[in-house]
C-alpha cells in the first residue's frame, strides 16, 4: 500500500472516474488503473465496484480513501515541516572538533556568528584518532576533523567534506636550543632528541614516525601526550622537543618555544569540515560552515 495509491483512490472518489482522476494528475488512465489493482491486492475486501461504465468506490473504499486522506495531509505536514526545519537560519547546530581545533576556532567563530546574527552553535570536544571522525557525523551537525596527506581520504560516500585548511606542523624547540636559530630543520638534525609527542594514530606520533624512518634512527618518546599546550610547556622546560600544528595550536606557544619548519618530509595535514549529506541541506549548518571557513582563513593567515 503506496501513498500515491492511497491518493489515487481518494481522487476517484471526489473526481467520479478514472479518466478524470488521469487528467488531475498527469497520467494515463491506464496508469491509475494499474495503481489501482495494484492497491487492491493488499486488501481483502473490494475497493471499487462497476456502475455501468464508471468505476466507483465501495463502501470499504471510501473508508480507505478518507483515511488516505489523512496520511497524505499528514504527509504534507511533514513535509513542510522539514522544508521549515532545512530553511530555519537561525536553528542550533551541533559542531564538533578535536581539542586543538576547538581552543583555536570555536572562541572567534562564536564571536563571528554573534557579529552576523548567525545560528548558534553547540560545541563539543572530541579527541579522537583520524579513522574514527567519520562516524561522528551520525552525532553531530558538523565534525571538525584532519588527516595527514598520506593517509586514505574521508569516505565521501558517506561524509561531504569541505576542505578548510592545509597546515603545517611544525617542531617545537625551547628557545636556547641548538636548533632554534634554524631556518628550517630536517629529519637528520633531530637525531638523538628527546620528544613529547601524541599518542599512536595521531598527527604529531605520524610526524615522528615519518622522521624517524628518514633519519634511521629511533625517536627518544619521554611523554605521550595529545594536549599542545601541555606540550608546549614540558618543551619549555629544555628537557624535549614537539610537534605542533602552525595554525590551530601556534598560539598555545610560550615566549620560551619556537617553532621551527621542517622540511625533507610531508608535514602537512588537512583541516576538513564532515557532515552527513542530509545535514549540509540545512540552511543553518550551510551558514555555520561558511563562517568556519572565513575563521580558519584568518588563523592561517595568522
Amino acid at each position: 500500500m503506496e501513498v500515491h495509491q492511497l491518493q489515487i483512490l481518494r481522487e476517484l472518489g471526489d473526481l467520479g472516474s478514472v479518466r478524470a482522476v488521469a487528467e488531475a494528475l498527469f497520467v494515463t488512465p491506464s496508469a491509475v488503473s494499474q495503481q489501482l489493482a495494484l492497491l487492491q491486492r493488499g486488501v481483502d475486501v473490494p475497493l471499487t465496484r462497476k456502475e455501468g461504465r464508471t468505476l466507483v468506490l465501495t463502501d470499504a473504499g471510501r473508508i480507505l480513501a478518507d483515511a488516505g486522506a489523512a496520511v497524505v495531509a499528514s504527509l504534507a505536514d511533514a513535509r513542510a515541516a522539514i522544508g521549515n526545519y532545512q530553511n530555519d537560519a537561525d536553528a542550533p547546530v551541533t559542531l564538533a572538533g578535536f581539542h586543538s581545533v576547538g581552543q583555536s576556532l570555536f572562541a572567534p567563530l562564536l564571536a563571528r556568528l554573534k557579529t552576523s546574527g548567525g545560528p548558534q552553535p553547540l560545541f563539543s570536544d572530541e579527541d579522537v584518532a583520524q579513522h574514527d571522525f567519520p562516524a561522528l557525523a551520525a552525532r553531530y551537525d558538523l565534525v571538525l576533523a584532519h588527516r595527514m596527506d598520506h593517509t586514505p581520504p574521508w569516505p565521501t560516500g558517506q561524509v561531504t567534506v569541505v576542505p578548510l585548511a592545509h597546515e603545517p606542523l611544525d617542531i617545537a624547540v625551547p628557545a636556547g636550543h641548538r636548533l632554534a636559530g634554524y631556518r628550517a630543520v630536517r629529519p637528520n638534525d633531530l637525531a638523538a632528541e628527546r620528544w613529547a609527542v601524541s599518542r599512536e594514530g595521531y598527527s604529531p606520533a605520524d610526524i615522528l614516525g615519518a622522521i624517524a624512518a628518514v633519519s634511521g634512527n629511533a625517536p627518544d618518546i619521554i611523554h605521550r601526550i595529545n594536549d599542545y599546550a601541555t606540550v608546549a610547556e614540558l618543551v619549555g622546560t629544555g628537557n624535549v622537543l614537539g610537534v605542533i600544528p602552525r595554525y590551530t595550536a601556534g598560539a598555545l606557544v610560550g615566549p620560551g618555544v619556537v617553532l621551527v619548519p621542517l622540511e625533507g618530509i610531508a608535514n602537512r595535514r588537512r583541516i576538513d569540515l564532515l557532515a552527513r549529506p542530509e545535514s549540509m541541506r540545512r540552511v543553518s549548518v550551510q551558514r555555520v560552515a561558511e563562517a568556519l571557513r572565513a575563521t580558519m582563513v584568518e588563523r592561517a593567515r595568522g
